[in-house]
């Protein structure tokens, strides 16, 4: 977000593509650039599409209107995620040679628009390591005259799995929570945030790696009312069995599992917490479930607990 301040405050661009797994910071950025473009006709200079709307040749047509009064014309192309790359060949000539006075944004969450990545300029909207995330925490807070301790600001952020979209909303709450204290707590943190399954899935792993029984037992039974849970807890270990073993940097492994190089390093740094020959066994564990499942040996209801407890002793 730096970067993209001082490049504006030089020169704004034609053309940006933000891409990334944050929305907030898709916000941040498009709001940072709608500043500078300084329009005071937003009704005439503003025009935005999204899937309902768009199509090549209304965007194309919009690029060649003139601003009315000032300086730019902006136009943003949001939630687009039915285009073929046939469509994306046609944008490419105007990025090319475009208007000087009509500035595009892309929110490209899905990466559906790579193909005009070496047209546009590129804003990274993936999520903030923990120091840069918690600075922004802190900075919102200092809005409300709230302050926050950095274990209660790191739990924040572990509940939302890193997304400052979610911890923003999560703000809202903790302001309110004790108005006769400026201070947030990691307790007050706790008792206010509803933990995402991601995160609970993290926290059974870690009590099951540290065979903490009791605490495992809790989160198990928690996560036993969610739909889908022995699917996100055994793709959970599977990744963990896969990366302990793998020898490529946590940018590729990401790229060969489909995941966030943020989500590799969280696996890492809990897979520390079995051995290789314990992951393995996990791994053959989750094929023996899968199978006995599938072949009515064994209800779904059931094979979550029972890995639960399997695990607890391998």
């Amino acid at each position: 977000m730096k970067t993209l301040k001082n490049r504006l405050n030089k020169q704004i661009e034609n053309a940006y593509l933000l891409q990334g797994d944050d929305l907030f910071l898709f916000d941040k950025a498009f709001a940072m650039i709608k500043k500078a473009c300084n329009l005071t006709m937003e009704d005439f200079n503003f025009v935005s599409f999204d899937d309902d709307n768009f199509s090549v040749e209304k965007f194309l047509d919009s690029t060649q209107v003139l601003p009315l009064v000032d300086n730019y014309r902006l136009i943003l192309i949001k939630n687009v995620t039915k285009i073929l790359t046939a469509d994306l060949k046609k944008i490419v000539p105007y990025l090319q040679n475009p208007v000087d006075s009509t500035i595009v944004v892309i929110y490209d969450f899905e990466n559906k628009f790579s193909l005009l990545k070496d047209y546009c300029q590129f804003v990274d909207c993936k999520r903030f390591d923990q120091n840069m995330a918690l600075a922004v925490i802190v900075k919102e807070l200092a809005k409300y005259g709230k302050q926050i301790s950095q274990d209660a600001g790191l739990t924040l952020l572990d509940c939302c799995n890193g997304y400052l979209t979610k911890a923003m909303k999560e703000i809202d709450k903790l302001v309110y929570y004790d108005l006769s204290n400026n201070m947030i707590t990691k307790n007050i943190v706790e008792d206010c945030v509803v933990k995402e399954n991601d995160f609970v899935v993290f926290e059974l792993t870690e009590a099951l790696g540290k065979k903490n029984v009791d605490k495992a037992i809790f989160l198990a039974n928690y996560l036993g009312k969610e739909q889908g849970i022995l699917s996100l807890v055994s793709n959970h270990f599977r990744r963990m069995f896969f990366v302990s073993i793998s020898d490529k940097t946590d940018s590729e492994i990401a790229g060969q599992l489909n995941i966030k190089e943020f989500a590799v390093k969280k696996i890492k740094e809990q897979s520390k917490n079995f051995s290789k020959i314990q992951l393995k066994k996990i791994f053959a564990l989750l094929d023996e479930i899968d199978y006995k499942i599938k072949s009515g040996q064994m209800l779904s209801d059931n094979a979550f607990m029972f890995l639960i407890m399997k695990i607890l002793y391998i």
